[in-house]
């Protein structure tokens, strides 16, 4: 599956917002400088469209997800009977990688994206390595006994203490409780303007 491979701190600078999964001192002094040359001289005034761009390009950078990933997610979205933004919300936090890392068994999205590629997780006794994996209700998501060699996922795991209302963590193993709701969480983007959007 392809994925982005660029420069993170770019993304978050041409955005406006840190839409990373963690803190630099580096790009909390240029966050409000856009990437380029002449981005100091640039003024940032957006149209309606520009604005809705803006918005969805904020949604994908912080699920890490390209643009035909993204539009096919929302056309499915936008068939069903639901609320067209929660639902949104619900099937990208709902999504393997994202959950691993909602779980604390990785620092990052990225991090929890390599660890389901690389066939790191179970999902109730099964490995799965597609990092969009939709996790369904009460499914249980463990690692892979042999991944708890691992430094890094040691850590992940002793730095998370608070997980959000919808997952649930014992040991080496988590559950989705519950799909997310919009006040679960607070997320960097405005789901109204990327509905418009894809309206146009």
């Amino acid at each position: 599956m392809a994925r982005y491979t660029g420069q993170k701190h770019k993304q978050a600078r041409r955005e406006g917002v840190n839409l990373l999964d963690k803190t630099s001192a580096s790009l909390a002094r240029r966050l409000n400088i856009p990437p380029g040359q002449h981005a100091r001289k640039r003024k940032k005034r957006f149209s309606e469209y520009g604005g809705q761009l803006r918005e969805k390009q904020k949604a994908k950078v912080t699920y890490g997800l390209l643009e035909k990933q993204f539009k096919k997610l929302f056309r499915y979205v936008e068939s069903q009977k639901a609320e067209t933004g929660e639902l949104l919300i619900a099937l990208l936090e709902t999504r393997l990688d994202n959950v691993v890392y909602r779980l604390g068994f990785a620092r990052s999205r990225a991090g929890a994206r390599q660890l389901v590629s690389h066939g790191h997780i179970l999902i109730n006794d099964k490995r799965v390595n597609i990092p969009s994996y939709q996790v369904k209700v009460d499914d249980i998501i463990a690692l892979d006994p042999k991944s708890l060699s691992n430094p890094a996922v040691l850590q992940a795991m002793e730095e998370k203490a608070e997980f959000l209302p919808y997952v649930v963590r014992e040991g080496a193993s988590g559950k989705l409780l519950r799909m997310p709701k919009k006040e679960d969480l607070e997320v960097p983007f405005n789901t109204q303007l990327i509905i418009e959007y894809y309206s146009r």
